[in-house]
């Protein structure tokens, strides 16, 4: 893939293996500056070592990785921590601490990665206006919902304005009528920001709801790569599938 100016992340003839199992096979993708892009797969097919690569997590076997035009296979320990601060990830789980209120979720980061001098204050209500929780400052995470639970974790990526964000399955093990709000408030941190957003998700719903684009990762590879519309009036089966069995 040749790379472009206005690429956040230009991932080019990726391989990644575990042992006999080939995971990503000549993977190739780009994402531009604002845009959404859905990765859509199988369980198991590679979305999430995908993710993992982007952020240095795992090497590649093989390819290349640029982030912000950085190579991530060459940075120092230092340059990656630099990188990940510009990067905001939504886990599957949440991954907030049980033990801390809502707004010591949102400081912690704050404090790790920001400067000393941030009124962290407003930075915290800013980012729970966003997803429209503010109430919930003093409250602690088993105080709420699911719903509410996924709301903060992305209050908790949002309140160190990254330039992309990696939504892994955000809507797992929500019920349908709460999953379309988490897509709906994904739409609205995109336009807001203009943060590119990588989202990782097998539930159509939120696809189509999300992307601007969807790259289909079948057999370890970039299977198809086009928008929901087209994608749709393919006659291939092996495309066809996820939206026959969405509808």
């Amino acid at each position: 893939m040749e790379a472009e100016k206005n690429n956040v992340v230009e991932i080019d003839h990726l391989y990644k293996s575990f042992g006999t199992n080939d995971v990503l096979k000549d993977f190739s993708m780009h994402i531009g500056t604002g845009e959404s892009v859905a990765v859509l797969g199988k369980s198991g097919s590679g979305k999430s070592v995908l993710i993992k690569c982007m952020v240095g997590l795992l090497a590649p076997d093989k390819g290349s990785i640029r982030v912000f035009n950085n190579d991530v296979q060459t940075l120092s320990h230092d340059a990656m921590d630099s990188l990940r601060a510009r990067i905001g990830f939504l886990f599957q789980s949440n991954a907030l601490y049980d033990s801390m209120t809502v707004r010591d979720n949102l400081v912690f980061p704050l404090r790790h990665w920001k400067e000393k001098n941030v009124d962290e204050e407003h930075a915290v209500d800013q980012a729970l206006e966003d997803v429209g929780l503010l109430h919930t400052k003093g409250m602690m995470p088993m105080e709420l919902s699911g719903g509410m639970r996924k709301r903060i974790a992305l209050a908790r990526t949002l309140i160190l304005r990254p330039e992309i964000i990696l939504y892994d399955e955000p809507t797992t093990g929500l019920d349908p009528v709460t999953a379309r709000e988490i897509s709906q408030l994904i739409v609205q941190v995109q336009k807001k920001y203009n943060a590119a957003s990588l989202i990782i998700s097998h539930d159509m719903n939120c696809i189509r709801i999300t992307a601007n684009r969807i790259v289909m990762l079948i057999d370890g590879t970039c299977y198809a790569n086009d928008t929901a519309t087209q994608l749709m009036k393919s006659v291939d089966p092996r495309i066809h599938e996820f939206f026959f069995e969405a509808t």
